[in-house]
């Protein structure tokens, strides 16, 4: 049953109507493939959970928080505690999409069981359905170790941000018939870890769509292919936020440009003594 929202005009907070909620599920995601498209964005706060969950199948608290509400210069420098906290607003948020967060960079790596111990303490201080790692071949038996003690992943090849050092940038990945064949590898060897399902980042179309084709679990793309199952983007990109526009993006909106008009509005009504009229006083 989907849930039902209104917006509570006297306090202007999005809330679900009284009525059974029942989340989409892990295996729900699963049964995907090659069906109807995935919608995903990314959410770090609990009012834009609200906003966004009736809209989209899974909500991604990414690390990419660590830019776009911190104003890191990088992905690396999140830690577990960030992650949590933004994790659990975004579960308290929303009612009916899977919620998936983000590992941050030094949370999994070192073995296994250091996975296990960091994701375990994801999934009972926020809720969250599922977590996503970054990695390939190498993080093939982490996610095998996660997901046989009931910890769902999400896997994410390609470009992967926490490893951009390593990669020496952004650019996309694929070009090279030999880069292309690893990342394939890498998909596969996730998929067949047992990832419930694969974000596939800045490759080049045609690997985006082989992976799709090749893999067994639903694949969501962020610069990859139309093939891919679900598509995702960081929400604050979508909406305009940013003057920076990276290729993989559409616009569908500009907030940008109309909260700094509305700023300034505010601005002028205060320094013109036009606000607060008798409308907003107690009198």
């Amino acid at each position: 049953m989907s849930t039902t929202f209104t917006l509570d005009t006297a306090t202007s907070r999005a809330h679900p109507v009284p009525e059974p909620v029942r989340r989409l599920t892990v295996p729900a995601i699963a049964k995907r493939k090659g069906g109807e498209p995935i919608v995903m964005l990314t959410a770090y706060t609990a009012r834009m959970a609200q906003l966004l969950d009736k809209h989209c199948d899974m909500l991604l608290v990414g690390d990419s928080l660590g830019q776009v509400i911190y104003g890191l210069d990088t992905t690396v420098k999140v830690t577990l505690d960030m992650m949590i906290a933004h994790g659990a607003a975004v579960v308290r948020g929303s009612y009916r999409a899977v919620v998936v967060v983000d590992m941050p960079f030094g949370s999994y790596e070192a073995s296994p069981q250091h996975a296990f111990e960091s994701a375990a303490r994801v999934m009972k201080e926020t809720g969250a359905a599922a977590v996503k790692l970054e990695g390939g071949v190498a993080m093939a038996e982490t996610v095998t170790f996660l997901a046989r003690r009931g910890i769902p992943v999400v896997g994410h090849v390609g470009l992967t941000p926490q490893a951009v050092n390593a990669l020496g940038g952004y650019g996309a990945r694929g070009r090279s018939e030999t880069e292309a064949a690893t990342i394939l590898a890498d998909a596969t060897a996730i998929a067949d870890a047992g990832a419930f399902a694969l974000v596939v980042e800045g490759v080049v179309e045609t690997l985006g769509r082989r992976i799709t084709e090749t893999v067994r679990c639903p694949t969501i793309g962020i610069g990859a292919s139309l093939a891919c199952d679900g598509q995702v983007l960081v929400v604050d990109d979508m909406l305009g936020m940013f003057e920076r526009v990276p290729r993989f993006v559409e616009r569908f909106d500009d907030l940008a440009v109309r909260i700094d008009a509305a700023a300034a509005s505010y601005a002028a009504a205060v320094r013109e003594r036009r606000f607060p009229t008798e409308k907003q006083l107690y009198l």
